[in-house]
């Protein structure tokens, strides 16, 4: 395997007191869709703002095509194209108008009504920008960002915002990128988003990477424990639970304990003893199979979008 598309070793930035990152390592391969998995806050954006050669790191090294992004120039920006995490156009722009705008700050460039069809922006290209839905917005933003044809995509929480539909339409465009090996790198704070697009996650969370792997390698080291949700009539006091049969972890959040077993019917057993014994009733109970939620869980102590 030859050199990482992005390289990225000992990221660090400040901004006055806050310490947005604090050492972020990580490398993306050719054709792989890498995703950030992270709250908001946790170091995301800025990580791929260096990327893209918009912020400048204390210290630290980021390469992008073996090239450093905020030094390498217009040579840079042929190769890489950006969804940013707010894409904001004149209102009175049209759709074909802004592709073509954007081609040609290009070299190379796509063809215009190529990417009008590929986008489904066709029967909208006389529309003014100002008329489109927001996931009308987004898949303009996402052709503006493939209009040079790059070899390197960054996608800033591309469906942050967008209803159920919109996303999976943004899905499948991600989708696309992937079967035709472009390179991307995603941020998202979805579990499903990360589970779904990509190849290979890193969970980062207060500026460091605290995680990486497959989404299966992740979910493997929960070590194979079920997550049970319950919700009870009355409060218990704190590590109530941590005791019961099977138990491996255990967490309340807003009144719903997060209970991760290596053994749920002994676990659920156990804990309807206990509920019988303390004349306490269970309101709702629910399983799941182990997700990325559950190895940040297991991590920080928190949920992703606390």
């Amino acid at each position: 395997m030859g050199e990482p598309v992005i390289q990225v070793e000992g990221l660090y930035k400040n901004y006055d007191a806050v310490e947005a990152l604090r050492g972020v390592s990580f490398n993306v391969e050719e054709g792989e869709v890498f995703g950030l998995l992270g709250p908001n806050g946790a170091g995301k954006t800025t990580t791929v703002e260096i990327l893209e050669g918009m912020r400048t790191p204390d210290r630290g090294l980021a390469r992008v095509c073996g090239m450093d992004p905020e030094k390498s120039g217009r040579e840079f920006k042929e190769l890489i194209g950006a969804v940013l995490q707010s894409t904001s156009l004149p209102d009175k722009l049209r759709v074909k108008e802004a592709i073509e705008l954007f081609a040609n700050f290009y070299r190379r460039r796509a063809n215009t009504d190529d990417l009008l069809k590929r986008f489904q922006l066709t029967e909208k290209r006389d529309a003014f920008y100002g008329q489109l839905s927001g996931g009308q917005k987004q898949r303009l933003a996402l052709a503006m960002a493939l209009v040079n044809e790059p070899r390197v995509v960054f996608l800033d929480e591309p469906t942050a915002g967008l209803d159920p539909q919109v996303r999976r339409e943004i899905y499948d465009i991600i989708e696309e990128l992937k079967g035709s090996k472009k390179t991307v790198l995603l941020t998202t704070h979805y579990i499903e988003e990360a589970e779904r697009l990509c190849d290979r996650v890193a969970i980062i969370d207060q500026g460091r990477v605290i995680a990486t792997g497959t989404p299966r390698e992740l979910k493997h080291s929960s070590a194979g424990t079920t997550r049970i949700e319950v919700r009870l009539a009355k409060p218990l006091t704190d590590g109530a639970l941590a005791h019961l049969d099977g138990v491996a972890d255990c967490r309340e959040f807003d009144g719903t304990y997060v209970v991760h077993s290596t053994r749920p019917p002994q676990t659920i057993v156990a804990l309807v003893k206990k509920l019988e014994a303390e004349s306490n009733e269970l309101q709702s109970l629910e399983m799941f199979s182990p997700s990325l939620e559950d190895v940040f869980i297991e991590l920080t102590g928190r949920r992703l979008r606390d």
